[in-house]
């Protein structure tokens, strides 16, 4: 490892959407695409709110903490509009939806205890997308987990080699699917819980195989292109698209007819 990249990352631009009251499990459970039972048995899950006609909006991490549910997503104005679009579904629910803003989210990809006197002023759970991200933490914003910061570029380079979706960064909201961005392979979607908002788009995407791009992890010996620039093939084809980039990894969606023909071309591979 880097020096220093087995401390506390600080990731910017996170937020925090509660989710209280007595109708919070039931209330989800009918929303989001993965099954909130599984917090039965282990800390935290990874889920996407969807439109009624499939296409994503945010994704988030739902855990426990007392008597509520807390979502954490993308923060500023993407945690408002996760609230707001919440809101929507309310009707006569019992449940209470509030931003959180005074929270800060770390990941933590040691696996060095966390901090003993910090340990009740944070909650702490595993990334549920992949064993090799480590936990995170969210804590109010005038406490620093460790004394030795580590480096963001570490934790994204590993998490895009990983192929994990950062949020709109990586997914563009009312535009791709989660089957798309492969949400299923990082234990993001239940295809076991019953009916949820989008549930027979991505149900169909997934069972017959219909899916005709893909979120894929790249790599390059040149500079990546500008995030949303279009990737083409030598001939004028587009093949995709560019998302997030860190050195010499990238993400990219990219078209399932066309991938071989950008491996034979040499200038992006596969991770």
């Amino acid at each position: 490892m880097r020096p220093g990249s087995d401390g506390a990352v600080l990731l910017d631009g996170r937020g925090t959407v509660v989710v209280g009251g007595a109708g919070r499990m039931s209330f989800l459970q009918n929303l989001v695409t993965n099954d909130l039972r599984l917090l039965d048995t282990q800390a935290a899950i990874y889920a996407a709110l969807l439109t009624a006609q499939g296409k994503f909006l945010h994704d988030f991490f739902i855990v426990e903490q007392g008597e509520t549910l807390v979502l954490e997503c993308e923060g500023g104005a993407r945690a408002e509009d996760l609230a707001r679009r919440l809101s929507t579904y309310r009707l006569r629910a019992t449940v209470e939806i509030t931003v959180r803003p005074s929270v800060t989210v770390w990941a933590l990809p040691s696996e060095a205890d966390f901090p003993a006197d910090l340990k009740d002023s944070a909650l702490v759970y595993p990334d549920p997308r992949h064993a090799g991200m480590g936990r995170r933490a969210l804590m109010a914003q005038d406490l620093i987990p460790l004394s030795t910061p580590g480096d963001f570029d570490f934790y994204d380079r590993r998490r895009i080699a990983l192929c994990l979706p950062d949020g709109s960064r990586d997914i563009l909201p009312e535009q791709d699917t989660v089957i798309e961005a492969g949400l299923d392979r990082c234990h993001g979607v239940s295809f076991t819980k019953g009916c949820y908002v989008g549930q027979e788009l991505t149900a169909r995407l997934h069972h017959r195989g219909l899916a005709k791009k893909r979120l894929r992890a790249i790599r390059t010996a040149l500079d990546f292109p500008p995030w949303g620039a279009d990737i083409r093939l030598k001939d004028g084809r587009l093949a995709g698209t560019m998302r997030s980039s860190c050195g010499d990894a990238g993400l990219a969606m990219l078209r399932d007819d066309l991938t071989d023909a950008l491996w034979a071309e040499g200038i992006f591979i596969p991770v």
